[in-house]
């Protein structure tokens, strides 16, 4: 059983309300300080709750850090169903802004470098985050070639998640600019549904 944001759903005491606020504790005081300089005390501090609550609810930062970054997203990819593919890319656009695009990237970058040095953070982020965004790539991709929108077994179709990530590291790299909205819109056009042609 899963929560309205993808997550495991848990017996809690805790309501969306006071959930809410907790997840965007965490993305603060992520935003200020940095995975590794995280704690569960500053996080039961910001948060005016008890350690014993936070452990009680996720197992421990790794968890509690996916799950907040899960329900701080945007639209899961799993329930966007335009029509056509276009549509659902662009509606995925859509479901952001600029501002959260560059909140997003900016906390995924600083974990970037934590992921390789804590594997329970590699593995929360994989089965909260990363895989039920793949996942719901996958379907939208599916119902594209359901409609005939894409051969079947169309050698780019594996690595449209790469595409898109790629988008996201490279900009900054080589423009010095953070992705947004307008060159994200650009890059699906230009680059993503091309890929995607017979």
């Amino acid at each position: 059983m899963t929560s309205a944001s993808g997550a495991p759903a848990r017996r809690t005491r805790l309501t969306p309300e006071r959930e809410s606020e907790l997840y965007a504790a965490v993305l603060d005081l992520l935003r200020e300080h940095g995975y590794d300089a995280l704690t569960m005390d500053a996080i039961a501090a910001r948060t005016r709750s008890s350690k014993a609550t936070l452990y009680r609810q996720w197992k421990g930062k790794p968890e509690l850090v996916a799950t907040a970054l899960r329900h701080g997203g945007p639209v899961p990819l799993a329930g966007i169903d335009t029509g056509s593919l276009r549509g659902d890319l662009a509606e995925m656009v859509n479901c952001s802004s600029d501002t959260q695009i560059e909140k997003d990237t900016a906390l995924l970058r600083g974990l970037a470098h934590a992921v390789y040095r804590s594997p329970d953070l590699h593995r929360a982020l994989r089965e909260l985050v990363i895989e039920p965004e793949l996942t719901g790539l996958e379907q939208m991709l599916g119902r594209a070639v359901d409609r005939g929108e894409i051969r079947a077994g169309h050698p780019a179709l594996e690595f449209v998640p790469h595409m898109l990530i790629g988008a996201f590291v490279a900009r900054p790299l080589i423009d010095d600019l953070p992705m947004d909205v307008s060159c994200l819109e650009q890059f699906i056009e230009a680059v993503v549904l091309p890929a995607l042609e017979s």
